[in-house]
Order: structure tokens, then C-alpha cells, then sequence
């Protein structure tokens, strides 16, 4: 019996992923797809704050800016 068990927990990451796609493959192919989607937002996150997407030319706020403040060089002048 202490043997079966020693053999169970010597399986690898591969040998625990086929057997899981076996038995529950809803949930290893949704665990998938929703790391994927963190993937992807993150990305989406990253870019927009990188090219600065809350610098809107049309806000539905007004904002007043001093005219020392850094943010005044971003205002889109289109």
C-alpha cells in the first residue's frame, strides 16, 4: 500500500496533465483559456498606460491644470 503511494507522487507535470485532461478536461481547458485572458489584459493594461489612454481630448470633467504641471506638455492640441 506505502508503495502505490510512493509510485503516485513520482509522476511528472506531463503525467498530471494527461491524466487531468483525462478525467476533468472542462476545467484544464478553461484554466487555459482564462490565463490567456489575464495574458491579454495585462498586455491591454500595459499599452494603455503606456501611450497614455486617460489623455482624452474630450472629457465628461472639467480639468484645471496649473500650467507648471507636468501633465500640461501631454494635452492632445488636435
Amino acid at each position: 500500500m506505502a508503495a502505490s503511494a510512493g509510485a503516485a507522487s513520482r509522476r511528472t507535470i506531463g503525467q498530471l496533465i494527461q491524466q487531468g485532461w483525462n478525467e476533468i478536461p472542462e476545467i484544464l481547458a478553461t484554466t487555459g483559456v482564462a490565463l490567456v485572458g489575464i495574458g491579454l489584459a495585462t498586455i491591454g493594461c500595459y499599452n494603455y498606460v503606456k501611450n497614455d489612454g486617460d489623455n482624452k481630448r474630450y472629457k465628461s470633467t472639467y480639468v484645471i491644470l496649473r500650467p507648471d504641471d507636468p501633465r500640461v506638455k501631454l494635452i492632445k492640441k488636435e
